[in-house]
């Protein structure tokens, strides 16, 4: 009976201690395996990230992404070449006509200069024969503002004369006068008539 017992409770005890060395065992095994199953997967996300082509483009504060056959949209707005300013030709018409087979003239301008006390008239010359009515001395020219009332000439000056040029017309030459706007009644804007001898431009706008 007491034999029995005795190796009973051995037994027992064998038992145990298979199955605490069994368990440490297995435990031991499944973190060996973890272990080394990591190594394996990162090198194959890493070769999956290499292998995919990167179609993003950055731009600040913005991630865009190519789609094969679909350009990408523009990253910066396009900056509009700087030209030089257009400035329409006011006698490209008829009006420019007239003056260029009746006259002889053409690129007929009213400036307003020297702070606004002189107005210059100024013209270029395309048929100097035709263009002698502006050029003579006889002719007295005038400057008339219709909507301030006035009538403007050009002053003489003592050792210099009228601040005109007088001498004969060359073809291809620009000639100019200057009108006395003393008290600034014309101004910038205004529609004003030349008139010189027989010649007379109508509407011309002061600049």
């Amino acid at each position: 009976m007491i034999r029995n017992l005795s190796f009973l409770l051995k037994l027992t005890f064998v038992r145990m201690l298979l199955v605490g060395l069994l368990g440490s065992f297995s435990s031991s095994a499944l973190t060996a395996q973890s272990i080394a199953s990591i190594p394996a997967e990162a090198p194959a996300q890493a070769s999956s990230s290499a292998s995919a082509p990167d179609n993003s483009v950055s731009t600040p504060g913005k991630t865009q992404t190519a789609v094969p056959g679909k350009p990408l949209a523009a990253t910066a707005s396009a900056t509009p070449a700087k030209g030089l300013h257009y400035q329409p030709n006011r006698f490209a018409g008829r009006a420019g006509e007239y003056y260029r087979l009746i006259w002889g003239v053409d690129s007929l301008s009213v400036k307003w200069t020297e702070s606004g006390e002189v107005i210059r008239f100024s013209y270029r010359v395309l048929d100097a024969e035709k263009a002698q009515a502006l050029n003579n001395k006889k002719s007295e020219p005038s400057l008339i503002d219709p909507k301030a009332g006035v009538k403007l000439v050009v002053p003489s000056l003592e050792k210099v004369g009228q601040l005109r040029q007088s001498s004969p017309p060359e073809t291809g030459k620009s000639y100019w006068m200057a009108f006395s706007n003393k008290g600034r009644l014309v101004k910038r804007g205004d529609h004003v008539d030349v008139v010189i001898g027989s010649f007379k431009a109508e509407g011309l706008v002061v600049d």
